[in-house]
């Protein structure tokens, strides 16, 4: 892993601060030739010294890579804090961060336990769904 670091360039541009949501935003544009692909924990760590931050306020994700190998491009948000982080970025990519758990039960129990919620109403379906969890 260390190797990817170093023969990985990292470049931003379209750098906005967004202060209406407390956060930095970017384009991220990565030059690894020689190599598949730059893991994003990573991207997470460079963008952090890059921007004096700590890993868990960046969230880097919506990378492709171009033809023929050797650059990626996605895109980066910086939080200011964790609190506006955790409010403001979406559920599956504090999931992907490590700051929530994900709901568990396979897609079949997910189904089954909403076909059961079908036969109660009003508050009689909020009891059977606080007894359920």
């Amino acid at each position: 892993m260390r190797m990817q670091a170093d023969t990985a360039t990292i470049r931003t541009r379209k750098f906005i601060t967004n202060r209406l949501l407390s956060r930095r935003q970017m384009v991220v544009d990565v030059i690894h030739p020689g190599l598949a692909n730059v893991s994003k924990a990573d991207l997470r760590t460079k963008l952090s010294k890059m921007y004096k931050t700590t890993p868990d306020m960046v969230f880097c994700f919506g990378f492709r890579t171009a033809y023929g190998g050797g650059k990626s491009t996605g895109f980066a948000l910086i939080y200011d804090s964790l609190k506006s982080a955790k409010q403001y970025e979406p559920r599956h990519r504090l999931v992907r961060a490590g700051l929530l758990d994900a709901k568990g039960g396979s897609r079949k129990q997910k189904k089954e336990r909403k076909n059961r919620l079908k036969k109660y109403r009003g508050t009689e379906k909020a009891k059977q769904r606080g007894n359920k969890k």
